[in-house]
């Protein structure tokens, strides 16, 4: 019974160390770019679109389709920052534990 305390504990601590760092990802930002900066994107750890801009040369009514591609293409360079950020931070927590493939924490 010793060990299933134990094991209850370190669970307890692992889910309030969880808690933490999505405190944390909350407020931690990712900025991704496209087109050469022309268009950035700032993402907050979970994903979270917290800022955009467009640089004026690009706001022209003949440019809205190459505008509208860079943009996607900036939010997809901040999501793959923050993916590789939220996994490095997941990693640290869970001090190498092998989880299931697909197994996702927290999110």
């Amino acid at each position: 019974m010793k060990n299933i305390g134990q094991m209850m504990k370190q669970a307890q601590q692992m889910q309030e160390r969880m808690q933490a760092m999505q405190e944390e990802l909350a407020h931690f930002e990712i900025t991704g770019s496209a087109g050469g900066g022309l268009v950035t994107v700032t993402l907050n750890g979970k994903g979270v679109l917290s800022a955009l801009k467009i640089d004026p040369s690009l706001v022209t009514p003949d440019e809205v389709e190459v505008v509208e591609d860079l943009i996607k293409a900036a939010h997809a360079d901040a999501r793959t920052k923050v993916d590789a950020y939220t996994s490095e931070q997941m990693s640290k927590l869970t001090g190498g534990l092998q989880l299931p493939p697909g197994f996702k924490m927290p999110f």
